[in-house]
């Protein structure tokens, strides 16, 4: 009788029951055992930002994808773009493995002027013993479950293990991708470079004044500057001139004709004979006497 009630399977919330203690108490050997080996590596997050002055962007960068590829790593991202047409600028994002992420600085600081250097390690042992050890509990979960649900024959005992089961997968499976992360993050470091070229220098003279080449060049560029703007000048007003000219032409033309055609329709007038002048009384008295 003991021994068939041994063998006998765990019953509705009985049998739930089981499989929640399980989830929350029992952890295997093996499991305790990786997170004891996890728990003497640190694992470490490394992350840098490196901003260089390079004379040309397309050369630093080839080199910087071959300091990459060269030690394991790859190009995660990558940005380059041409500023005002003068210079290039690019923004690269390389994951290389932990091992070499000093090697891997130490060439990319020397393709240029290094303008300024930033690196971060935050140390995340803990959250990876932690994720470990839960993954491994939950996993011994889903099995005890799956088990009972071997032996369960009654249908509300299936459904109320598939419940738990499912629950307790989904979580599985959330642990698993936060391991991969960190997994990924610890063991390839994450570098930002930023590279850009150097401002082009004007060469300067290297003569203390102007000599006398240079002054006839400035005389003559002054002279071509000022016969310039005299030609945009008449240019501007030569239309102007001409309009006024035709102006001028035509108003002479017809000013003569119209004066002509008067001229022609106004009589001549001639001039009045002058009365002639009366005799005075002297003249009178004086030829009186006279007789």
């Amino acid at each position: 009788m003991k021994a068939d009630s041994a063998a006998k399977p765990a019953t509705g919330q009985e049998g739930a029951g089981a499989a929640a203690d399980e989830g929350r108490g029992e952890q295997p050997a093996e499991g305790g055992k990786k997170a004891d080996t996890d728990a003497a590596k640190t694992h470490v997050i490394r992350t840098a930002t490196l901003s260089v002055e390079v004379k040309s962007v397309t050369k630093a960068l080839a080199e910087a994808r071959s300091v990459a590829v060269d030690a394991g790593g790859v190009i995660e991202d990558e940005t380059t773009e041409r500023v005002d047409d003068s210079y290039i600028t690019s923004h690269v994002v390389l994951r290389v493995p932990e091992a070499e992420y000093d090697s891997v600085l130490t060439e990319l600081a020397g393709t240029g002027k290094l303008l300024s250097r930033t690196a971060n390690a935050k140390d995340v042992t803990e959250q990876v013993v932690d994720v470990n050890s839960r993954i491994a509990t939950q996993r011994a979960s889903v099995n005890r479950v799956r088990k009972l649900m071997d032996q369960a024959q009654d249908i509300t005992d299936v459904v109320a293990l598939e419940s738990q089961l499912n629950t307790r997968q989904a979580e599985l499976e959330s642990l698993l991708a936060k391991q991969a992360s960190l997994a990924d993050r610890t063991t390839m470091a994450t570098v930002t470079l930023d590279l850009s070229e150097r401002a082009k220098e004007e060469k300067a003279d290297e003569d203390d004044g102007p000599g006398f080449l240079d002054a006839l060049g400035g005389g003559w560029d002054a002279f071509v500057s000022v016969l310039r703007w005299i030609v945009v000048v008449l240019a501007a007003i030569l239309p102007f001139v001409v309009a006024l000219a035709v102006l001028f032409t035509l108003w002479r033309v017809f000013g003569v004709r119209l004066s002509a055609l008067r001229a022609r329709r106004t009589p001549a007038v001639e001039p009045a004979a002058a009365p002639a002048p009366s005799p005075s009384p002297d003249e009178g008295k004086d030829e009186g006497k006279q007789d």
